[in-house]
């Protein structure tokens, strides 16, 4: 019995610090969380925009975290590890916030996702999709926008291989719901090849530019 109590609380717990983490960190530009326990230490790998400013003057940030984690979530032993992201278009997670920041902002969400699905495979994707549910605009119902290019598995095994976040928009009409999808660049799938410089995309995403994001 204690076994089966302790396997259904630890992913709660890791649930729990994963938002308590999403909270402090939303600033840095955080685009994702690994979280590995073992007997002796759990170890936290934090992928991020600005390491410094997690890690703060003589780690500051980094040992209020772990004092947090220690005495709050009764974690023993949480080890920190921070990892710089270069290509921010290829997380999932940075993408749906700069979705949902330029909702926000009031922008058109059709040529919102356009834009960010061409910058996506720009950057070596080998398929990307954006789905937004929600309602768009003053007294209106709720619709879904989605687009999509390359090649992503919906099903079986493969589906492991595709990086995704969901992302929440608060806008004066209601939250509006963003979820990115991303097969990242040297993802290989056993049966099947798909080369990046032979996708081709919508022409309607391949005409995208920053321009057309503007009200």
């Amino acid at each position: 019995m204690v076994y089966e109590r302790k396997f259904i609380e630890d992913p709660l717990l890791q649930y729990e610090i994963m938002k308590f983490l999403e909270k402090e960190l939303d600033r840095v530009g955080l685009a994702g969380i690994d979280i590995q326990r073992t007997p002796v230490v759990t170890r936290i790998s934090l992928e991020v925009m600005n390491p410094g400013k997690i890690i703060g003057r003589g780690g500051s940030v980094i040992n209020r975290l772990t004092d947090t984690l220690k005495n709050e979530f009764n974690i023993q032993n949480p080890q920190i590890s921070v990892v710089e992201v270069r290509t921010p278009s290829l997380e999932p997670r940075l993408v749906g916030k700069r979705a949902a920041k330029m909702i926000e902002m009031g922008k058109k969400v059709r040529s919102i996702i356009h834009f960010l699905i061409r910058e996506i495979m720009g950057s070596g994707a080998i398929g990307s999709e954006i789905v937004i549910s929600g309602a768009m605009s003053k007294g209106a119902r709720a619709k879904r926008m989605r687009a999509a290019a390359g090649f992503i598995p919906k099903a079986g095994e493969y589906v492991r291989l595709v990086r995704e976040a969901h992302v929440v928009s608060v806008t004066k009409y209601g939250a509006i719901g963003i979820f990115v999808r991303i097969v990242p660049p040297g993802t290989i799938f056993p049966d099947k090849v798909v080369e990046p410089e032979e996708i081709k995309l919508p022409k309607v995403i391949a005409a995208a530019s920053l321009d057309e994001t503007a009200k």
